[in-house]
């Protein structure tokens, strides 16, 4: 075929599809188009993102990858979160990604289906010197690939997550490169085919939950929407109807997929992000907060307890319900085991009760023997009901949905700085950590980015 010839996909009609759509908006876009709340929500999703990751720098899992990169020529000027050394800016992104994600302490959005500043900031901040792009221009971008991670995700729907892929990553590696062609300052075309050089490398398998690989996860999506991006930009081409294409990304990857993408009216999908206040998977997080209710409110102990029957969607037996974890990995995705924690009265914010100690611990292995799962219509994928039946005969239930976006930004922002405060203080110092912070809210100025690497740098 000459290179005249037209693309076969192409000339099938999607070139008015939806990855037409999306690139014409991505590109399109301006700042004046997005309100002060979404850019409100932008700098908490990029505070609670460098907390956590901050708070990961010592992860076995980043040790692995810095040393790695290093030693197969992979330096460079690409800054991480929390260490000296640079790596090329693909590495940067892909280390920086897969440490935010290794805590499982980030935000989730209902609309992608999984974690969306993971796969979109890093890849930002990677590309951001060449671009010689601003603060501003990195918030712009953020609020923009969330909201084409939130589109995608929406038209793949809950079939995508329930086949066995993980969102995170291919979702993530769309929106990566969504933010990142609209940092570069890339045309319609060059967006879509973008787009399409993104979702031909998305991957991600929810078998590997409980695993180094699932927050590795993250820093791949980084990394694919990062070079996409940068790929097209130099001419390489894709299929700029990939998305909706036969045999393209939504056929192939949902039993659901609805094309459809209407360009954000009042309120964009970056302020629909909640918040983790437990480092673990997000479905498990209704069924702690109820068990830590009743635990109060009733004053209850673990000899007190006869049975405990957590209930949560059916199919979360699959994600988040590991019977015998053996490291801090599997609790994360142990609902019978973080509930018993909760009961026992350990502190289940605190990332450092996650380790292979508390998995193995006597107590909490025999409390969580007591612990029922049970597949139930809950009314949504992220809330539970727990019951517990007390050995003196009475029988607490109480429910819980943790999925509902905070409508007051002033309390977030409190709540999201004592966190950000509870992981970062002990590497930074109260001062130091404190300047981050304010950096960061105020992270819309002209400045670029390397005042967030320099003040999240231990002891420079």
């Amino acid at each position: 075929m000459s290179s005249t010839s037209p693309n076969p996909i192409e000339a099938g009609g999607h070139d008015a599809g939806v990855t037409r759509s999306l690139a014409r908006w991505v590109s399109g876009v301006v700042r004046d188009d997005i309100s002060e709340r979404a850019l409100h929500c932008a700098r908490h999703a990029l505070l609670d993102w460098t907390g956590v990751t901050l708070a990961a720098r010592t992860e076995p899992l980043v040790g692995i990858l810095i040393g790695d990169a290093l030693r197969h020529d992979e330096d460079g000027r690409g800054r991480i979160v929390g260490h000296k050394e640079r790596l090329s800016t693909a590495f940067a992104a892909l280390v920086n990604g897969a440490a935010s994600h290794a805590l499982d302490f980030d935000d989730v959005n209902q609309r992608v289906h999984g974690h969306p500043t993971v796969a979109i900031v890093p890849a930002l901040l990677a590309a951001a010197p060449a671009c010689k792009a601003s603060c501003a221009d990195v918030l712009d971008a953020l609020v923009v690939g969330t909201e084409v991670s939130c589109a995608v995700g929406e038209m793949l729907g809950s079939p995508h997550y329930d086949l066995g892929f993980h969102a995170t990553a291919t979702v993530g590696s769309i929106g990566s490169a969504a933010a990142v062609a609209h940092l570069m300052g890339l045309d319609q075309d060059q967006t879509a085919t973008a787009l399409g050089l993104a979702a031909t490398q998305a991957a991600g398998l929810k078998a590997n939950f409980g695993t180094m690989a699932k927050p590795l996860h993250a820093g791949r999506a980084a990394m694919n929407g990062l070079l996409a991006a940068r790929w097209a930009g130099s001419g390489l081409t894709a299929s700029t109807g990939v998305i909706e294409a036969v045999q393209g990304f939504g056929a192939v990857m949902s039993s659901g997929f609805e094309p459809r993408f209407e360009p954000p009216v009042g309120q964009f999908g970056i302020e629909l992000n909640c918040y983790k206040y437990y480092p673990a998977c997000y479905f498990t997080h209704s069924a702690i907060a109820a068990t830590c209710a009743l635990r109060d409110e009733h004053g209850l102990t673990p000899d007190s307890i006869d049975q405990i029957v957590v209930g949560l969607q059916p199919q979360h037996d699959k994600v988040c319900n590991i019977a015998e974890p053996k490291d801090d990995m599997g609790i994360k995705f142990s609902v019978r085991h973080l509930v018993a924690m909760a009961l026992a009265g350990v502190d289940v914010s605190d990332i450092d009760v996650f380790s292979e100690e508390t998995a193995r611990r006597h107590d909490l292995v025999a409390l969580r023997e007591h612990v029922a799962f049970a597949g139930v219509p809950v009314p949504t994928r992220w809330a539970a009901s727990v019951e517990i039946k007390c050995r003196d005969g009475r029988v607490l239930t109480r429910d819980e949905d943790v999925g509902i976006p905070a409508h007051d930004l002033e309390r977030q922002q409190v709540r999201l700085l004592g966190k950000f405060h509870t992981l970062v203080n002990s590497a930074l110092g109260e001062e130091r950590s404190n300047a981050l912070a304010e950096r960061i809210l105020d992270f819309g100025a002209v400045q670029g980015v390397d005042g967030l690497f320099d003040l999240a740098e231990p002891g420079s």
